[in-house]
């Protein structure tokens, strides 16, 4: 897979992923359990991984890392304004 950049949606109990080629076309999703969650990025290179900040997400993206995988995590009140903005 020559995916790039996954965009991570949190939750509680399962993690919605959306994965981007290099054209930042969306080309798969998967919703993962929080135990599916990590390792499914080992068998995957991947460049960046962007999610929402909250406490889980500084939690997942030090797990993440860890496996060399670069995490940006923008304030949720800036995502918002950029979204309206566009």
């Amino acid at each position: 897979m020559d995916a790039t950049t996954v965009a991570v949606d949190l939750a509680k109990n399962a993690f919605q992923l959306a994965v981007a080629d290099r054209a930042w076309r969306i080309v798969h999703t998967v919703r993962l359990s929080r135990q599916l969650f990590a390792r499914w990025f080992d068998n995957r290179s991947v460049g960046l991984v962007v999610m929402e900040a909250c406490s889980s997400a500084h939690h997942r993206a030090r797990v993440l890392q860890e496996r060399g995988i670069q995490v940006c995590l923008p304030d949720p009140f800036h995502l918002r304004v950029q979204i309206r903005l566009d």
